[in-house]
């Protein structure tokens, strides 16, 4: 059974991390090579927005029908939305294929509240939740990097159309898999129990946030997973950038940072889920946010050294993989701690309450990677990483106190030590 909800979880993930591929690393190359300028690529991020709205419809899908009409409609939308992609041709219609991506982020923004609130509901105990969101976070990665990479090097061969229509395929299987899944079997009744009981809150919005934001934990969590990344968001985006004016090539980068850095980071995610079954949240995260903290003084340290060299290059990219590696095993740790605390509130809330949770998460590592640029420009980066590194050493600091006092020590009780 366990591995069975594992298989429905990744599946889910995987295919929700195709759309972040293809905007985030496909959909530029091939923009830039069907001649459209920096600006109009740049403008595509735009096409992110429903992620940071989700919350708003969160509410919907928690109240209305049931988890699996919303993944099958939404999966199956997908499909459709691909069938349309591939009949555009992306070097004259361009404002066609913002139209089409900007639907997938839509429907994969839903998709996403009614795969997180069947994974609230269907992991149950420490170990099962530390390996679904393993599986949350490394399919998703999966995903993604299928898209952007995988596909990016077929395009060529196939063509647009043809890797659309594959994508089309593929979702159109996964929703008859959603479909016919067990693992969804009692979410009919207990749907429509739902549906009846929120019926009366369904004009009063403010019932349902009030509700939210009264469950155990949930202003502690949002603080946290607002500012957890920022040090080392700017870290991760600005030491490349680093690397590429003193040290290294951009295909060099390219293979280091895109490729390797992956590999780790994928690695760091998958671990976490194994070390969730055997240690306590609470215990793991202090030890780890520490091992952040001493990472960054390490990488700190390599931006005295500006001659390129073998030695740097290896120190750097020892770098690039112990961060990602660690960044990786805090995402796991991060979403398990949000599926702990959601899975306090009332189960007529939880997708809402969770996406609430997981668009403060998006929220905090988007504002910062978008400023990091402008204080290095300002400040150098010496003074920047100084910055990054005090927000590492705080974030540290904010999750020790935790595991002593707060939210953190009452979640490891009763866990293995």
């Amino acid at each position: 059974m366990m591995n069975d909800k594992l298989v429905f979880l990744g599946l889910l993930y995987f295919i929700q991390g195709i759309p972040y591929g293809l905007q985030s690393s496909l959909l530029p190359v091939y923009l830039r090579g069907a001649g459209h300028s920096l600006t109009r690529i740049s403008l595509t991020k735009i096409l992110y927005f429903p992620w940071v709205l989700k919350v708003l419809w969160a509410p919907l899908v928690d109240r209305t029908g049931t988890k699996r009409c919303w993944l099958v409609g939404t999966v199956s939308g997908l499909a459709l939305t691909c069938l349309v992609s591939a009949t555009l041709a992306p070097d004259v219609q361009y404002m066609g294929v913002a139209g089409s991506l900007l639907a997938m982020n839509l429907l994969a923004s839903v998709q996403d509240i009614a795969a997180d609130g069947a994974a609230v509901r269907l992991l149950k105990g420490q170990g099962e939740v530390g390996l679904g969101n393993t599986v949350q976070v490394v399919g998703y990665k999966a995903g993604s990097v299928f898209a952007g990479g995988g596909l990016l090097a077929v395009i060529d061969v196939a063509g647009w159309g043809w890797m659309f229509t594959l994508l089309a395929c593929l979702y159109g299987g996964i929703a008859l898999f959603v479909w016919g899944a067990p693992v969804l079997d009692g979410e009919s009744a207990r749907g429509q129990a739902e549906g009846r009981r929120g019926s009366r809150d369904a004009m009063q919005p403010w019932k349902v946030w009030r509700k939210l934001l009264s469950v155990p934990g949930t202003s502690w969590t949002a603080f946290y997973v607002l500012t957890y990344k920022l040090g080392e968001q700017g870290a991760i985006t600005m030491f490349p950038l680093f690397l590429l004016d003193h040290h290294m090539t951009a295909r060099e980068l390219g293979v280091w940072n895109g490729v390797v850095a992956m590999a780790f980071s994928i690695c760091g995610s998958s671990i976490g889920g194994f070390l969730l079954s055997q240690y306590s949240i609470g215990l793991l995260m202090r030890r780890v946010f520490m091992m952040r903290t001493f990472s960054m003084v390490f990488q700190s340290s390599l931006l005295v050294v500006l001659e390129p060299s073998p030695l740097m290059k290896g120190m750097a990219v020892l770098s690039l993989g112990l961060q990602h590696f660690i960044a990786g095993l805090i995402t796991t740790l991060t979403f398990t701690l949000m599926m702990n605390c959601t899975q306090r509130a009332d189960e007529s809330i939880q997708a809402t309450h969770y996406s609430f949770l997981a668009t403060l998460e998006v929220l905090g590592k988007l504002s910062f990677s978008a400023l990091a640029g402008g204080m290095v420009d300002t400040v150098g980066y010496p003074i920047a990483f100084i910055l990054f590194l005090f927000l590492t050493s705080s974030s540290a600091l904010h999750v020790w106190k935790a595991t002593e006092t707060g939210i953190l020590k009452e979640q490891a009780k009763g866990q293995p030590q």
